[in-house]
C-alpha cells in the first residue's frame, strides 16, 4: 500500500466510525507510530505492545511491530488516535464484537497515551472510542491522566478506583531503547543474595493452559471465573515460564499479558522464601531478550518482595509510574 492509498483508508475509517477518530491499520501507519512513541518513553511504554502471533518461538525481532494487529490475534486489539499523522492521543482496545461481556473488566481494557493529557477528554469521552457503560479498566504510564478519567466517570456515572503502582524496565530494554534513563542514579544495587536453584528438584518448563485456575489463586488482581479465562488467553497467546516442582506441577511462574509486560508472577506458599521467583523471572528476561521483546513490568508500593526481586534481576525504576483506573457504572 503507497502513500496514497493509506490516505484513503484513513477517510474510509473515519466516516465510517467518528468525525475525531482514525483507525490505524496499515503496517506503514503503525510503524509510523511506534517511531512517534518511542520519542516519548517512558510514558508511552504501557501502549507498546507485543507482537500479537501465536508463534512467538520464532527468531524475529518483533519490537517494531507495536500496535501490529494482525489477522489471527487472539485479543484482536485495535489502535485508536484522534488525528493522524500528528495526534495528540493514542487508545488501544479489543474490537467491538469481542467486548459482549459488559462486566469483563479483563477483557474490557484501555491503553492509553496522551501527548496533552489535560486535553483528552473529549476524545475519551467518546462512545465510540470508550464504552463508559460497561465495567472496564484504563491503563497507562500517565498519572496525570486521572483527573480526566474521573471527570468522564462522573459524567458517565461511574465508580472510578484508581491503583498506582511501581513502574520498572529491564535494564537490557531500557539501554536499548530509552538509554538517557539508563544512569547510575537510577541503578539499584541489591545486597540480597538469591538461594541457588536445585536443578534435582526444580525444572524450567512453560505453563499450560490447564495451569490457568492455579496462577488465578494467588494472582493479586484475579481469583474468579473471568480473570481465569484471561489468564488461560494469556498462556495460550504469549510465552509463559514456571519452574516445576517435584510432584511434577508449577511451584512458580511469570507470564507476559497482551500489552506485553511480565505479568502474574508467583509462587506456591508452601515454596516461598527459596529465590524461585527471581529464577523464573531471570529465565523469562533471558529468553525474552534474544526474541526481541520489550520488557517492563509493575510492583505494588508495598510489596517489598518483590521490589528486591525486580532489583535482583536488574530492573530499573522509571520516572512515571504503572496507573489503573477501574470503572464501574452505577
Amino acid at each position: 500500500m503507497d502513500d496514497s492509498q493509506e490516505m484513503v483508508l484513513f477517510r474510509h475509517n473515519k466516516s465510517q466510525v467518528s468525525e475525531e477518530m482514525f483507525c490505524l491499520q496499515s503496517s506503514q501507519a503503525l510503524q509510523v507510530l511506534e517511531n512517534s512513541l518511542r520519542k516519548h518513553l517512558p510514558a508511552s511504554l504501557k501502549v507498546k505492545s507485543v507482537h500479537p502471533q501465536s508463534n512467538w518461538q520464532r527468531k524475529e525481532e518483533v519490537y517494531g511491530t507495536v500496535f501490529h494487529i494482525n489477522q489471527g490475534n487472539p485479543f484482536k486489539l485495535k489502535t485508536l488516535v484522534d488525528k493522524w499523522p500528528d495526534f495528540n492521543t493514542v487508545v488501544i482496545r479489543p474490537q467491538e464484537e469481542d467486548m459482549t461481556d459488559d462486566f469483563d473488566h479483563y477483557n474490557n481494557t484501555y491503553l492509553v497515551y496522551s501527548k496533552d493529557p489535560k486535553h483528552c477528554q473529549e476524545f475519551l469521552g467518546s462512545s465510540e472510542v470508550i464504552n463508559w457503560k460497561q465495567h472496564l479498566q484504563i491503563q497507562s504510564s500517565q498519572s496525570d491522566l486521572g483527573k480526566v478519567i474521573e471527570s468522564l466517570g462522573a459524567t458517565n456515572m461511574c465508580k472510578v478506583k484508581h491503583k498506582q503502582c511501581f513502574l520498572y524496565m529491564v535494564f537490557q530494554t531500557a539501554k536499548k531503547l530509552a538509554p538517557s534513563l539508563v544512569d547510575a542514579k537510577n541503578l539499584v544495587v541489591s545486597s540480597d543474595k538469591p538461594t541457588p536453584l536445585d536443578q534435582q528438584l526444580f525444572k524450567f518448563a512453560s505453563l499450560d493452559v490447564t495451569h490457568a485456575a492455579l496462577v488465578n489463586s494467588i494472582w493479586y488482581f484475579g481469583g474468579n471465573e473471568k480473570s481465569q479465562k484471561f489468564i488461560e488467553r494469556c498462556i495460550f497467546t504469549f510465552p509463559s515460564f514456571c519452574i516445576m516442582g517435584p510432584e511434577g506441577t508449577p511451584v512458580s511462574w511469570s507470564l507476559m499479558d497482551h500489552t506485553g509486560e511480565m505479568r502474574m508472577g508467583g509462587t506456591l506458599p508452601k515454596y516461598r522464601r527459596q529465590s524461585l521467583i527471581y529464577h523464573v523471572a531471570s529465565h523469562q528476561i533471558q529468553t525474552l531478550e534474544k526474541l526481541g521483546f520489550p520488557m517492563y513490568a509493575h510492583v505494588d508500593k508495598a510489596n517489598f518482595t518483590a521490589q528486591r526481586t525486580v532489583a535482583l534481576v536488574g530492573q530499573i525504576p522509571l520516572p512515571c509510574t504503572w496507573n489503573q483506573w477501574n470503572c464501574v457504572p452505577l
